[in-house]
């Protein structure tokens, strides 16, 4: 029999994209959400619409397969989204993803699941300025991440890590940087900076005017879906313990990220700053961890927003029809 994965927030961008992947490896992969993918049919071989914030949702999501306990599961499912999201539902993102960890590590850790990713995000690192060195992982600590969802997912890190230590399971931390890509949220408040600029750009007339939130100084780098995937099942072979930082390294300003889209269309772009929830000033850190297993990102912004933004750009046409 193939290999088995379980796939919590399949219905979501990563999880979509990861259950793909998975599938052209040869696992049998079983998909869980609260709802279907929104872009394309899923590739699981099966789908199970369960809220994970229930117990006993949990405990079926990760029962095992003919008898034999999955060998990866992939915890992703999350209440997040943009900068806007995350300042404005800091009641919602703290219960909700808190309720989905502590069920999900419990019920994955008492069915004896082998090894467990749980994916966390750069959000745990504190406010930087754009010049300073960059972190490693180990400073995280001590902990003053900018936001609530930071603080769950440090809380969410430290139970996978003690679930594993208690129980013989193989656990993974993966701290996600800012993920873009085709078949992601692109409008609705939950999007991110990139799907939210490329949106803009679609809709703005060439010569025309663009909103973006703050001065547009402040330092942002951004992954491709596809680097990010690398790392991710890099990361879930390996032997490396602790918080892994998985993300590019192209520091660029808000505003740097919408003369790129804006190039990319094709178009001549003004930006009107506006107040708006900014996050940090900037979020530096290494990825000499990732990286010590192989993993190097290999697509640029520019290449990126240009596979990224025609998506887009294609959903905002037939949305006017």
């Amino acid at each position: 029999m193939s290999k088995s994965a379980l796939v919590c927030g399949a219905g979501g961008f990563i999880g979509s994209h990861l259950v793909k992947r998975l599938k052209k490896e040869g696992y049998w992969v079983r998909g869980v959400d609260l709802k279907y993918p929104e872009f394309s049919k899923t590739a699981a071989d099966e789908f199970l619409i369960l809220d994970l914030r229930e117990q006993p949702n949990c405990e079926k999501t990760v029962r095992p397969l003919n008898g034999r306990p999955f060998d990866e599961v992939y915890q992703l499912a999350a209440d997040m989204g943009g900068m806007g999201f995350i300042q404005t539902a800091e009641c919602e993102i703290m219960r909700n993803s808190a309720l989905i960890n502590i069920h999900m590590t419990n019920a994955a850790a008492a069915a004896e699941v082998k090894r467990y990713l749980f994916s966390s995000s750069a959000c745990v690192y504190r406010d930087m300025k754009p010049e300073e060195p960059e972190l490693s992982e180990e400073e995280a600590y001590p902990a003053f991440p900018d936001n609530e969802y930071g603080w769950e997912k440090l809380y969410a890190e430290r139970m996978a890590m003690a679930y594993g230590r208690r129980f013989g399971m193989v656990v993974r931390i993966a701290r996600f940087q800012n993920t873009y890509g085709p078949e992601g949220t692109w409008q609705g408040g939950r999007e991110k900076a990139p799907a939210a600029f490329c949106r803009k750009v679609a809709e703005a007339e060439d010569g025309g005017e663009i909103e973006a939130w703050g001065d547009g100084q402040a330092m942002r780098a951004y992954t491709y879906i596809d680097d990010l995937l690398d790392g991710i099942r890099l990361l879930m072979q390996s032997d490396l313990e602790d918080g892994v930082n998985i993300g590019r390294r192209e520091y660029v300003s808000v505003d740097e990220l919408a003369r790129t889209v804006a190039e990319v269309a094709g178009k001549r772009i003004r930006i009107k700053h506006i107040p708006g929830p900014v996050g940090v000033s900037a979020r530096n850190f290494r990825v000499d961890r990732i990286s010590s297993l192989g993993w190097t990102s290999k697509i640029s912004l520019k290449e990126g927003i240009s596979r990224t933004y025609p998506w887009i750009k294609a959903q905002v046409e037939a949305k006017k029809k």
